[in-house]
């Protein structure tokens, strides 16, 4: 019996590539990754945690498991595309608005996603929400976004460490159009 809730060996092979993937891939390889997932297997405890699936040089894979909720806060992955894939629970995916409403998008079991490179978005996980997560290329630093001092500001982070909520932004957000 696999002692941990991922089958680690066919999943290096789900992310060879000779190149990185499109958006649209990582969320198709997340959504085949997440079949090798027991989530019976899921230590549930504590806030969540995230746990590296494989790296390599065209992509990585991230399981996420949050039994409380987390706001990702408005992030970029520095270039890296992503797809991401709902195992358990929901996920709300939002771009980062500008001149318009914000569009914030729910995703439940078994829905999948992807955004690009290019792009600064935010997640919010529900209590409960497993999910996989494909970068390409691996990320090698996260942009994490702000208000300060009245003004949008960028901080970049380690890849493997979670962004933090970005409350300021997010109010400011909330506030147009009232």
């Amino acid at each position: 019996m696999n002692p941990t809730p991922i089958d680690t060996t066919a999943l290096a092979e789900l992310g060879a590539s000779e190149r990185p993937f499109r958006p649209e891939e990582c969320a198709d390889r997340a959504r085949r990754a997440a079949a090798f997932v027991d989530t019976a297997a899921l230590d549930r405890s504590g806030p969540g945690s995230y746990l590296l699936l494989w790296r390599n040089d065209n992509s990585e894979a991230w399981l996420n498991t949050w039994w409380q909720s987390r706001d990702t806060g408005y992030h970029d992955h520095q270039g890296s595309c992503v797809g991401v894939h709902v195992i358990e629970g929901a996920a709300w995916q939002e771009g980062l608005p500008v001149g318009g409403p914000r569009r914030a998008r729910r995703y439940g079991p078994g829905e999948s996603f992807s955004f690009p490179g290019s792009g600064v978005h935010r997640m919010d996980h529900d209590a409960g929400a497993v999910t996989v997560h494909v970068y390409s290329p691996p990320i090698e630093a996260i942009g994490h976004y702000e208000i300060v001092d009245g003004e949008l500001h960028r901080t970049a982070g380690p890849p493997d460490e979670g962004s933090p909520a970005s409350p300021r932004l997010l109010d400011a957000l909330n506030s147009i159009g009232r």
